[in-house]
């Protein structure tokens, strides 16, 4: 099972991966997870990304792909993998099929969760930080005992100006304009498979498998 999951900041890919990855035997791949992975294993692919990462840049397209490669090429993906938001443009996605050929492998299906904008904000805006000691909840999915109190030191709870509605809205934008011709991408190969990222966590992930053909 080679697949890939995208989706908006918000839509649920990562839970979902995470999930079904260890249900299919199969590793999660996340960019920044690998990144990371690369740095901690000093790889000179690694030793680039880190020099960006420790500057608060971007990593560029060819640190990526080259480090998707590496992460690609070892034992522990011999079965398949879940591809968790990557690749986000068609640059990346080319150099992917690239990748996968020399591995004599394809990517057999592209996942893209489909959440509407009005439930994407809710998810995204609802995070509050406590003001004291850091820790963080959210008004829906994990709320203070106390509203607008940390349930750890009893510190005033606040929204950081990256989750404010005004924010989150632009970055929702951003990754649409980026996503759109991806995705078209992968429909013109037939490889795109559209599921509904809203409802009970079990059922959008019975739809991935029924849309990849696993069943579960």
């Amino acid at each position: 099972m080679r697949v890939a999951f995208l989706g908006p900041p918000g839509a649920g890919k990562g839970t979902q991966a995470r999930e079904l990855a260890r249900h299919w035997g199969v590793p999660q791949i996340a960019t920044g997870d690998m990144l990371r992975e690369a740095v901690a294993a000093g790889t000179p692919l690694g030793q680039q990304a880190k020099r960006y990462m420790d500057q608060g840049a971007l990593v560029p397209d060819e640190v990526i792909v080259g480090a998707m490669r590496e992460r690609l090429a070892r034992r522990d993906t011999a079965a398949g993998f879940i591809l968790d938001g990557f690749p986000r443009t068609i640059g990346q996605a080319e150099a992917l099929a690239t990748i996968l050929k020399d591995l004599g492998q394809e990517l057999e299906a592209v996942v893209y969760f489909d959440v509407p904008e009005a439930e994407l904000l809710r998810r995204l805006t609802g995070r509050r930080v406590c003001r004291q000691c850091g820790s963080t909840f959210h008004l829906v999915s994990a709320p203070p005992v106390v509203a607008g109190t940390c349930d750890r030191c009893g510190g005033p709870l606040y929204q950081r100006e990256d989750d404010s509605e005004a924010t989150v809205g632009n970055r929702l934008r951003v990754y649409e304009r980026q996503t759109a011709p991806l995705l078209d991408y992968y429909r013109d190969r037939s490889r795109l498979r559209t599921v509904a990222g809203e409802g009970p966590i079990e059922t959008i992930r019975a739809a991935i498998g029924r849309a990849v053909g696993t069943g579960a």
